[in-house]
């Protein structure tokens, strides 16, 4: 199976302080910064990480609501591109949730690995399947060992799970398999096969069900795992050949597919999206579309999205396979949304990141969403990530949007493998897109990563959130790390428009705040800043003498919390300060470097 697709530098475009090695690799601050795009072994870890200097140690919280621990996997590759709708609700019944499975520790092969599911029964306000372990929470899904799934309900309100399953070792055996609940909640499956000679040999089939009552599949491959196809059980449990997207369609060389079918009644639209990953070196990653209007019998022509006008000048966005969630809204309307990095000089970088809304119907189909405060990071991200990525999205009675996705803290890193860690991030829109509030997060740091958020859809009176909790940033399947016991969760808080709740971003009210740490520093620090509210920003590196060193931040910012790191070669060793201002306040701290 393939590895290296591409390879990204993780520093920010403006890293001026930077050295380049005889190699080509960036370094900064003495760290090589580099990740690699690829793909796991079906069976098998990975070369280890390098160790990087202490990172921070703090407890974690939630900034707001309360979370549900549902279940838990030792199994911490999550995702190989974009984010997958694993949380569901069957309005008046409950919430389905799903994760990938496994409670193997020995950091090889996974043989349990495997689908599992849990639902939240409102009659009862609990879920169906609790342990004090909670690894053994939740149910299996799947008879055979698989993997790479996706839920969505059907028209009855049943779940609708995918996965492919791998229980030989060649191509062919990968075999795409559907499974669907004889009721909401039940936990009792039984299941469709892509058993046609033309549809063995297949993996990552998302499932999304239409009006229609039809099961839409996308998928890749397995043979070569690049092409993108399409296919379908239309009469229960049999399967249409697979279609693949024709020539001259570009293909996406990596699952970086998605999928999503209109829940309108009377609509037959389905949506499958899907970036361009590089073959070799680097380009600039489009992303593109393609829409069935009549329940997967005829597609339309491919649609590129474009760019948004992200960035400016000199340097362009570029799409990344962890981008693109599609979503029909109430009205029928196709969202979809993604994250950009930029290209610069034939390059493409994962800093500075943005998150973006795109819908044909707005004045500008393309909206900001977010863009990433973190400035500069310490370590590497590690794969198939950037640094604000994997957005999902969800939509409530009342045609509010909300969004969430990873994002990596620069500042906050797992020593032994030498991985950034995560949090979980979130917007919402009262106006179809055209405008996002703050960004807020939902999760605050610590010794932890959350990663692989999905966000609830559809919303009613209460926004959830289901992601990992993984131990040890970094992934066991790659040995960057050992294997953990990592809690899946729901994290929950009532939906600001529903008019029984306080605005979330309540929860993230923070005090003017400036840090550096370490100190005493040799080399480089790390300075982190809050802001109560947003403004004009002056961050300044002064020395004894009040004459100032280093400008590490100015200009406008939101209010929230913020990092740059100050790469301090060449400084002489003393008392420095920094000193904040935003808002008519200021505040200084104080930094020493050492010899």
């Amino acid at each position: 199976m393939r590895h290296a697709v591409c390879v990204a530098l993780l520093v920010p475009i403006l890293a001026l302080a930077a050295g380049t090695t005889a190699q080509g690799t960036v370094v900064a601050s003495g760290i090589s910064l580099r990740v690699v795009t690829g793909l796991p072994e079906e069976g098998r870890a990975g070369p280890p990480g390098s160790p990087s200097p202490p990172g921070p140690s703090r407890p974690a919280r939630f900034t707001i609501g309360v979370v549900d621990t549902v279940g838990g996997t030792t199994y911490d590759w999550g995702a190989n591109g974009p984010a997958l709708r694993m949380l569901a609700q069957t309005p008046g019944k409950g919430i389905h949730v799903l994760w990938m499975y496994s409670a193997d520790m020995s950091n090889t092969d996974f043989p349990d690995r495997n689908m599992r599911y849990n639902f939240c029964d409102y009659s009862t306000r609990a879920w169906n399947w609790t342990d004090p372990d909670f690894l053994d929470a939740g149910v299996i899904v799947f008879a055979e060992r698989s993997g790479y799934g996706r839920i969505d309900t059907d028209t009855n309100g049943v779940a609708v799970i995918s996965a492919h399953d791998t229980t030989g070792t060649g191509s062919a055996d990968y075999a795409p398999v559907i499974a669907r609940d004889a009721d909401v909640g039940v936990g009792i499956f039984d299941y469709s096969y892509g058993e046609n000679s033309a549809i063995n040999h297949y993996e990552w089939p998302w499932v999304a069900v239409g009006m229609n009552g039809k099961y839409h599949l996308a998928m890749i491959d397995a043979n070569n795992q690049d092409n993108l196809y399409y296919s379908r059980c239309t009469t229960w449990p049999n399967w249409s050949n697979a279609a693949s997207v024709p020539s001259p369609d570009p293909e996406p060389l990596f699952p970086s597919h998605n999928i999503a079918t209109s829940k309108v009644p009377g609509s037959n639209k389905v949506c499958i999206t899907w970036t361009v990953t590089p073959a070799s070196g680097y380009m600039q990653e489009p992303a593109y579309y393609r829409e069935s209007r009549d329940g997967g019998d005829s597609w339309d022509a491919a649609a590129d999205l474009g760019y948004p006008p992200a960035y400016g000048g000199d340097t362009v966005p570029s799409f990344h396979l962890s981008s693109l969630f599609p979503l029909y809204d109430r009205q029928d309307r196709l969202h979809i949304v993604g994250n950009v990095a930029p290209y610069y000089n034939d390059t493409n970088w994962v800093l500075p990141g943005q998150v973006w809304h795109w819908c044909a119907q707005n004045p500008d189909a393309w909206n900001l969403i977010h863009a990433c405060p973190t400035e500069s990071i310490l370590s590497s991200i590690g794969y198939n990530a950037m640094v604000c990525c994997r957005p999902s999205l969800g939509e409530d009675e009342n045609g509010n949007l909300f969004v969430a996705w990873e994002e990596f803290d620069g500042i906050n890193y797992e020593p032994t493998t030498s991985r950034l860690r995560a949090d979980i991030w979130c917007s919402h829109s009262t106006d179809n897109g055209v405008t996002w509030d703050t960004a807020f997060r939902v999760t605050d740091g610590g010794d932890v990563t959350y990663r692989f958020p999905s966000i609830l859809n559809p919303i009613t009176d209460t926004v959830m959130v289901e992601y990992m909790i993984d131990q040890v940033a970094g992934f066991t399947l790659y040995s960057e790390g050992p294997a953990t016991s990592n809690p899946i969760v729901v994290q929950k808080w009532k939906n600001p428009y529903s008019g029984v709740a306080e605005d979330p971003r309540d929860a993230q009210q923070v005090r003017m705040e400036v840090a550096a740490s370490p100190s005493p520093a040799r080399g480089w620090t790390a300075v982190s800043y809050a802001l109560p509210r947003a403004g004009d920003v002056s961050l300044v590196v002064y020395d004894a003498a009040g004459r100032p060193v280093r400008t590490l931040a100015s200009g406008h910012r939101a209010a929230g919390r913020y990092s740059v790191t100050w790469n301090a070669n060449g400084a002489a060793a003393g008392i420095y300060f920094v000193a904040l201002e935003s808002g008519g306040n200021s505040i200084t701290r104080k930094l020493v470097l050492s010899e």
